[in-house]
């Protein structure tokens, strides 16, 4: 499905085999722009980034705060407001640095718009995390995350769509997804995408209650996940975050946190994944 720019509407309705799809808002007008790894994390972060493939991560239960989210206004907004609005009793951040094959690096002042839009359509390709695997600790074995997952007309109907695919990126967006967890169940979640000169970052909400078997275990609308994307020239900074008001059943806490942190492993070895062969063509 292709979505292009209707001039002077606040509204973009995309089409395609009788459904509707709402984007709220044009299409961005500004430039792309690449941003040093030493202007977003701090010199200490980028060095450890550099030196190793591996993530690093913060899981913090009872009272947690943001320890590794980058310097940057709007996306350090984004987060708070989740944050302020949710006062979470967990928290998992992780930071990754993806690195660009050496014939896609761009300069620091210009973020290729080819990439940044090939990018976008990976982070709306709902349908492609079925099947992802995570490192289960209480198991000791991996175990697959999403047994299904993809694009849906609404949380009320649930009616399945393809993924989208856009040919400009659209300034924001939101879609619903339903996504069948083998940990918490089929749930309905919100996806809201947002574009700015310097990054694409994405929160997922749960519209519907999540449970571990038959014990609760998040309500609606307690958790959020967050991913930012920024291009940095020879690399890509990935920052996720998940946080949530979780039960407070003894042990469920721990249980969860720990989950939430291999989890958030998996998924940004999807996302790697997807830049690998979708994006820069490096399988």
């Amino acid at each position: 499905m292709e979505c292009r720019e209707r001039r002077g509407k606040s509204k973009v309705l995309i089409m395609k085999t009788g459904y509707i799809l709402t984007v709220m808002l044009t299409l961005v007008t500004t430039g792309a722009f690449a941003v040093p790894l030493e202007t977003l994390v701090s010199a200490d972060t980028a060095a450890r980034l550099r030196a190793s493939d591996e993530l690093i991560l913060e899981t913090q239960l009872r009272n947690p705060s943001l320890r590794l989210l980058p310097q940057n206004a709007e996306l350090r907004q984004f987060v708070n407001t989740a944050s302020q609005s949710l006062n979470p009793g967990m928290m998992v951040e992780a930071l990754y640095l993806y690195r660009k094959p050496a014939g896609f690096h761009t300069s620091a002042s210009n973020w290729d718009e080819g990439q940044k839009l090939r990018i976008f359509n990976q982070l709306t390709a709902i349908s492609t995390l079925a099947g992802i695997q995570y490192y289960s600790s209480s198991r000791g074995v991996m175990r697959t995350f999403y047994e299904s997952s993809g694009v849906i007309d609404s949380a009320t109907n649930r009616n399945p769509l393809p993924d989208p695919v856009f040919t400009q990126i659209p300034l924001m967006l939101s879609l619903h997804a339903r996504q069948k967890d083998l940990t918490f169940g089929d749930n309905i979640y919100n996806y809201n995408y947002v574009n700015t000169r310097d990054a694409l970052f994405f929160s997922q909400e749960n519209v519907t209650a999540l449970s571990y078997g038959i014990i609760p275990a998040i309500g609606r609308g307690n958790l959020r996940s967050i991913i930012s994307i920024f291009d940095c020239g020879d690399s890509i900074l990935v920052y996720a975050v998940s946080m949530a008001r979780a039960s407070t059943l003894p042990g469920m806490g721990d249980r969860i946190s720990n989950s939430f942190g291999n989890r958030a492993d998996a998924v940004l070895k999807w996302l790697s994944g997807r830049l690998n062969n979708e994006v820069f063509g490096r399988i």
